[in-house]
């Protein structure tokens, strides 16, 4: 059994039809049915012809990803699928051979798949999120027992063989800006957990120019902070915020009691801030409410410590040390 990393478009746009179709998919939808090729070799040969592409090595890189995504996945193979969205990785089970058909609006390349378990991206060791950012649509996780140790993940277990997969080390392109988020957010799971977690998103509302109570530990009546504008707080936009610190997903019950809240304490508008993410009808319903509710994953706090980093207190910023630092883009 082995692993693969598969994305769902470069923005994520196809991750939500993976998950409700259940399948993972690529792009190049201008290619015909790719067991319709006896090789590589003519799968690269129709693609540089379909796409003008002049670089042969991109030529060669890309064929390679749609070859094994036809023919080397097998069934039982195991699936990561990197959200876009949220700090997490769905992971699911390939359940059938490779599909040509139009499955929906941008889906025609396709692989059934049984989605097993969505897990934080901090739960993860170092090393297979290296592999999780490889920069390529289809790679294989060639991490020390890789499949082994993210299907007990999946069970609920520990990744026994982590610690001798940690510092074995393959070459390969990854995503450096992932790999910094990914790092700063096993920080904050680790040093930023319950009423600690509740302090950091306080921070980050008055680094933003709001006044705050922040509730102290212990029950909070479902109020983790009140924040208003103005030197006081009287002035609008005033908000109340929830905040969930677990390692499950918030879920609907979670931002219905928000919105009794936000009633309750005449709030404008309300925040709400779940580390690992929400279940799909939460982002559904949250959508209804635009104008009253926002959600924060992971992904969100760690975008507004680095834009307002520079703001925070010199507390804070010694238990979360950051420097910027500037890379060169590699051009495609």
């Amino acid at each position: 059994m082995n692993i693969w990393t598969i994305r769902a478009g470069k923005y994520g746009e196809q991750e939500q039809a993976c998950l409700n179709e259940k399948l993972v998919t690529i792009s190049w939808n201008d290619l015909p049915n790719l067991m319709s090729f006896a090789n590589r070799d003519q799968l690269a040969v129709a693609y540089q012809k379909l796409y003008e592409e002049p670089n042969k090595l991109k030529v060669g890189i890309t064929a390679g990803q749609l070859w094994r995504f036809a023919n080397e996945i097998e069934v039982g193979d195991l699936v990561a699928l990197p959200s876009k969205a949220q700090a997490v990785i769905h992971i699911g089970k390939v359940e059938g051979a490779y599909q040509f058909q139009q499955k929906s609006k941008d889906v025609l390349h396709w692989r059934p798949v049984t989605w097993l378990r969505t897990i934080p991206r901090a739960e993860f060791d170092q090393d297979l999120l290296y592999s999780f950012g490889s920069l390529l649509t289809v790679s294989q996780v060639n991490r020390p027992d890789a499949a082994q140790r993210v299907l007990r993940m999946v069970q609920g277990k520990s990744a026994e063989v982590a610690v001798k997969a940690a510092v074995e080390e393959t070459q390969e392109d990854f995503d450096i800006s992932q790999h910094a988020v990914d790092q700063i957010s096993k920080l904050i799971a680790r040093k930023f957990k319950g009423h600690a977690f509740a302090r950091l998103v306080d921070e980050i509302l008055r680094a933003q120019g709001y006044v705050t109570h922040l509730s102290p530990p212990g029950a909070d009546g479902g109020i983790d902070i009140l924040a208003g504008s103005g030197s006081l707080g009287f002035e609008r936009p005033q908000i109340c915020v929830q905040i969930k610190s677990t390692t499950a997903q918030a879920d609907v019950k979670t931002l219905r009691e928000l919105q009794g809240v936000m009633r309750r304490v005449k709030a404008d508008v309300a925040l709400l801030v779940s580390w690992n993410g929400f279940q799909a009808n939460v982002q559904k319903e949250a959508r209804d409410e635009f104008f009253s509710i926002r959600l924060w994953s992971a992904n969100d706090v760690v975008e507004n410590i680095f834009r307002y980093y520079d703001k925070f207190s010199d507390e804070l910023k010694a238990e979360m040390p950051l420097k910027r630092i500037w890379v060169l883009v590699e051009e495609e």
